[in-house]
C-alpha cells in the first residue's frame, strides 16, 4: 500500500518526461536546414538593396545554407512585406524594412496586413541622415535664418523630396507643423529629379538623405542647411541638427530586418543575434559607412521599439498635414 502513491508518481513523471520529449527536439532541432528567403520589397538597385546582398552573403557562410535575396516591388514595399506578413513563422522568410515600413500605416488606411500584429522585428541594420539643402542663391545660410525668412514670405517658400509620403516629405511637413512656417511640398519620381531642379533653381529647397546630396554639397551646387536627425551625423559632425533650432524635432532613415509575426521566441532571438553580429562585424560596418548609413545591429525587442514609436509619429504628421496619395 505504501508503495502504490510512490508507483503513482513514477508513472507520472515519466508520461511528463514522454511529452515534453518533442519539444525539447523541436528547441534542439538545427535551423536552418533549408535555404532562408530574404524578400527585398522594391526593385533591385539602390542602397538598401546593396545591404540586403551584402547581409544575405554573410549570414549564407554563417548559416551553411542559401541566403537568397527575393525580390517583391510595389504599392510603396506593401507588396513584398504582406509576403513577409502572410509566410510561414519559420525563420526561413525574412524582410527588408525601410522607413516606409512605419510611414505606411499611417499613410495607406487600407493595408493587407497589421504592421505591429503581424509582423515582428528581428534586427534594426541601419540608421541613415535626412539633410535639408538650398539653392546656393537662396539668401539664409543656417535653419534659424530659414525660419525667419519663411515666416515673412509664408507660402513663397517650396522643398523638393523624392516623392509623396516618402520620409524626407514627412520630415519637410513635419517642419511645417513644428515650426508654425508654410513652405509647398514639390514631389518628385527620385532623388535625381528632385536634385537637378533645385540646382537648377526652379525650386530652392531640398529634403534628400544626407548621402545622396552632399557629393552635390561638395561640388557648390547646393549648400547644406542642417540634419532633421536627433544627433548629429558621425561622418559629417559638422552640419547643424534641426533640432537645434526646433527642439524635438527628429526624422532618420530606417533599414532594418523583420520577419512574420509567431516565429518562436528563441528561434527569432538567434536570428536576431546573427543578423545585429553580421551589421557589428568590422568588414559589414564599413561597407555601410561607405554607403552613408551608420550600423545598428539591435534586438528584436529595440527595434520593435523603434517601429512602433515611428508609426505613431508619423500617423500624427499624415494627419496633421492632411496627406493623401492621390
Amino acid at each position: 500500500m505504501t508503495q502504490q502513491p510512490h508507483r503513482r508518481r513514477v508513472a507520472l513523471a515519466t508520461l511528463v518526461a514522454c511529452a515534453l520529449l518533442p519539444l525539447a527536439a523541436q528547441a534542439q532541432a538545427p535551423w536552418p536546414t533549408k535555404p532562408v528567403k530574404l524578400i527585398v520589397p522594391f526593385a533591385p538597385g539602390g542602397p538598401t538593396d546593396t545591404v540586403a546582398r551584402l547581409l544575405a552573403e554573410r549570414l549564407q557562410a554563417q548559416w551553411q545554407q542559401p541566403v537568397i535575396v527575393d525580390y517583391k516591388a510595389g504599392a510603396g514595399t506593401i507588396l513584398g512585406t504582406d509576403f513577409v506578413a502572410k509566410s510561414a513563422p519559420d525563420g526561413y522568410t525574412l524582410g527588408m524594412a525601410i522607413t516606409a515600413h512605419m510611414i505606411n500605416p499611417g499613410l495607406q488606411p487600407k493595408l493587407p496586413y497589421d504592421t505591429t500584429r503581424d509582423l515582428v522585428g528581428v534586427s534594426q541594420l541601419a540608421q541613415a541622415h535626412f539633410g535639408l539643402f538650398a539653392h546656393p542663391s537662396l539668401p539664409v545660410s543656417n535653419v534659424a535664418e530659414l525660419l525667419v525668412y519663411a515666416k515673412k514670405n509664408p507660402g513663397k517658400l517650396s522643398f523638393a523630396t523624392p516623392g509623396i509620403g516618402t520620409g524626407t516629405h514627412l520630415a519637410g511637413e513635419m517642419l511645417n507643423h513644428m515650426a508654425g512656417i508654410d513652405m509647398v511640398h514639390v514631389p518628385y519620381k527620385g532623388s535625381a529629379p528632385a536634385q537637378q531642379d533645385v540646382i537648377g533653381g526652379r525650386v530652392p529647397l531640398l529634403f534628400d538623405v544626407l548621402y545622396s546630396s552632399m557629393p552635390l554639397v561638395k561640388d557648390s551646387k547646393l549648400k547644406v542647411l542642417g540634419l532633421s536627425s536627433p544627433r548629429r551625423a558621425l561622418a559629417s559632425p559638422e552640419i547643424p541638427l534641426i533640432a537645434e533650432q526646433v527642439p524635438g524635432f527628429s526624422a532618420l532613415s530606417f533599414i532594418g530586418v523583420v520577419a512574420p509575426a509567431g516565429v518562436p521566441k528563441d528561434l527569432l532571438h538567434r536570428i536576431g543575434a546573427d543578423v545585429a553580429g553580421a551589421v557589428k562585424s568590422p568588414e559589414l560596418s564599413k561597407r555601410l559607412e561607405a554607403l552613408g548609413m551608420e550600423p545598428v545591429g539591435s534586438t528584436p525587442e529595440a527595434y520593435d521599439a523603434v517601429i512602433k514609436a515611428e508609426i505613431d509619429k508619423w500617423t500624427k504628421v499624415v494627419k496633421a498635414a492632411h496627406i493623401t496619395l492621390e
